[in-house]
């Protein structure tokens, strides 16, 4: 039997909100599992995998943090790449880095804290302070070279989302760049 969502209501029935569904949505009854590929970054390789809420337990130990930001693999393929590429920068720098996956609904919550502008994207920080970013991806060697630079810098002031901000009463600012 099919029902017509447009017949009237029998007479005594609850009425309901056109296209009221029956039961809750599948994304507000449970988080969508993560990729198995990107699931195996906690499952095979140990990386922690906080919660938003828990995440700055995990960042305020001492110590080097390599956060592996991940994305839908569907919307964002090199997300995949990253679940490969996340545990061979661990082996390339023994025991210098702990780790952490922030599979996609934890991810998109705490992103904007860090500053970056593509997924996905790895985040380091020591003793819980922001250091810097590596954002999209990048050939072996240069993970290599940017890791390792990373581990030696000095934390930083996560950059901004890049929000534009005048002064009352201050002339906007020139779109011509020769300053003319």
């Amino acid at each position: 039997m099919t029902l017509d969502p447009t017949a009237p209501s029998p007479p005594g029935a609850p009425s309901a909100p056109p296209f009221a569904s029956p039961s809750p949505a599948p994304a507000a009854a449970a988080a969508v599992a993560p990729h198995p590929l990107v699931a195996q970054l906690q499952t095979r390789h140990g990386f922690a995998a906080p919660t938003a809420a828990a995440l700055d337990d995990f960042l305020d130990a001492p110590g080097h943090a390599l956060l592996v930001f991940t994305e839908d693999p569907i919307r964002f393929k090199e997300t995949l790449d990253l679940a490969v590429i996340a545990p061979e920068i661990l082996r390339a720098f023994p025991g210098r880095l702990r780790a952490a996956v922030l599979f996609p609904e934890v991810a998109r919550a705490v992103h904007a804290r860090f500053g970056f502008r593509r997924w996905p994207a790895l985040v380091v920080l020591r003793d819980g302070h922001y250091v810097g970013t590596i954002d999209g991806l990048r050939n072996w060697d240069e993970y290599l070279e940017e890791v390792a630079a990373l581990l030696a810098a000095e934390p930083v002031r996560p950059p901004s989302i890049g929000i534009a901000v005048a002064a009352a009463g201050a002339a906007p600012a020139s779109s011509n760049s020769c300053g003319a």
